[in-house]
């Protein structure tokens, strides 16, 4: 981004009447490993913190085979396609091509975080941070092939863009991802095509829009510490800590209360623990500000065992201390879910014509319209709103009570049993909305 308000595309430059715009929230997202999590489950959840009136849609993508030298079009470039990508379900910002969270067919689960680092974002449109989640679940069958499809990426193509669908800011960040399958996770947290990752396999972790790797480094860029020198920001002396090196100069906090809000849990970490923490507004993970909401948020549960099947919960619309958590498995004849995809404009989007963002349609989707009115119930505090909660939870617990016989029953399971499962999830809360 240049001082003027200006994005350089490939072909053209657009302009935003203003640059300045606060700093990503607190989004965040967690791990749990046994034995901390409870009973061989590694539970992963996600808070998506966007502009209030942004709409996400919860997406399927079946498996698919693609022709040579054919072409995937990302949110602002199009890049070459590989020959299969993997099914995967995703939450996005429903103006985008990319994720802020989702997971694959094999148990890959990866979210992103926006992030203030030392060197500004790129002022040229290339990968979002969200095209590359989206990427590294159509691309790898582990968490770990999944980061060296996001850092090879990144060293061809960059990163950099608008992160919101609006004209008058221009705002573009670096990137922390958090990658995770039934083994391990792995944080990566990038500065342009330099990156730094750690492995995590105990334990729980935590990630935000803060760097957060230290000196334990298991995997970075071959040129990351000469480029740190060559900035002046490492004299080459001494203990490598990314994120002192890498931070603003006046940003060396943590996620603080936050991270906290897992870690001290007592109790063995549950999909309901999670959840909880998810909920939780007074440690600032569930935002709720004049300028941000979570806007989406996800939960799933990774079985180390192989033999049992991943769970994965999206709500699909804003603020989870008022939404359902719903479930979703990968089987061959998953039902689509129109009502939690919002129209499409196709060509005529204006997120797809330069200058991009002159309006903004309503990206709303049937699940998102009947929630507005029941957040309008609730909010209002009437007997009414405390009712609709109460329901509202109670789906949510029968939803969990069916999920854990899948977990904990020794019989295979019938794929024709939840092919729908999330689809009839949705109807049913915008039935009880009505």
């Amino acid at each position: 981004m240049v001082q003027d308000g200006t994005f350089k595309t490939r072909d053209s430059t657009w302009t935003c009447e203003s640059t300045r715009m606060a700093a990503a929230p607190p989004s965040y997202c967690f791990v749990a490993f046994p034995p901390r999590a409870k009973d061989g489950l590694v539970v992963f959840g996600k808070n998506s913190a966007r502009p209030r009136d942004e709409v996400q849609e919860v997406v399927y993508f079946s498996a698919a085979d693609h022709e040579p030298e054919s072409k995937v079009e990302c949110t602002y470039i199009s890049i070459d396609q590989v020959p299969r990508t993997h099914a995967i379900m995703i939450s996005r910002p429903a103006w985008l091509w990319g994720a802020e969270m989702g997971a694959n067919e094999h148990g890959v689960c990866i979210a992103n975080e926006a992030i203030n680092t030392r060197e500004p974002a790129a002022e040229i449109e290339a990968l979002l941070g969200m095209d590359l989640v989206r990427l590294g679940l159509e691309r790898g069958e582990t968490a770990k092939e999944a980061l060296d499809v996001i850092v090879s990426l990144l060293e061809e193509h960059g990163q950099g863009g608008n992160y919101y669908e609006d004209a008058n800011s221009c705002h573009s960040f670096q990137s922390a991802y958090l990658i995770v399958d039934r083994d391990e996770a792995w944080v990566l947290e990038t500065i342009g095509k330099y990156w730094a990752a750690e492995k995590v396999t105990e334990g729980v972790r935590c990630i935000c829009n803060r760097l957060s790797l230290t000196t334990k480094m298991d995997a970075e860029h071959p040129e990351l510490r000469s480029y740190a020198q060559s900035q002046g920001w490492w004299t080459g002396e001494g203990e490598f800590n990314f994120s002192e090196v890498f931070s603003p100069v006046e940003d060396h906090l943590d996620c603080g209360a936050g991270k906290d809000s897992l870690e001290k849990q007592e109790e063995s970490i549950t999909v309901q623990t999670m959840m909880n923490t998810l909920r939780d507004k007074a440690s600032g993970v569930c935002i709720d500000s004049e300028s941000f909401l979570t806007t989406a948020s996800g939960v799933s549960v990774l079985p180390q065992n192989r033999s049992s099947l991943c769970i994965h919960y999206f709500t699909g619309t804003p603020d989870p201390s008022r939404s359902i958590f719903k479930p979703f498995i990968f089987v061959d004849d998953v039902k689509l879910v129109p009502k939690t995809q919002s129209p499409c404009f196709g060509d005529d989007d204006p997120a797809k014509k330069e200058p991009r963002f002159q309006e903004k349609p309503d990206r709303r989707h049937e699940l998102y319209k009947a929630h507005e009115w029941a957040r309008a119930i609730i909010e209002s505090d009437q007997e009414q709103g405390r009712k609709l909660r109460s329901t509202m939870q109670e789906l949510e617990k029968q939803g969990l009570e069916a999920m854990e016989e899948i977990l904990t029953s020794s019989e295979p399971l019938d794929p024709a049993e939840v092919g729908d499962l999330f689809y009839d999830c949705v109807d049913t809360e915008i039935k009880f909305f009505k």
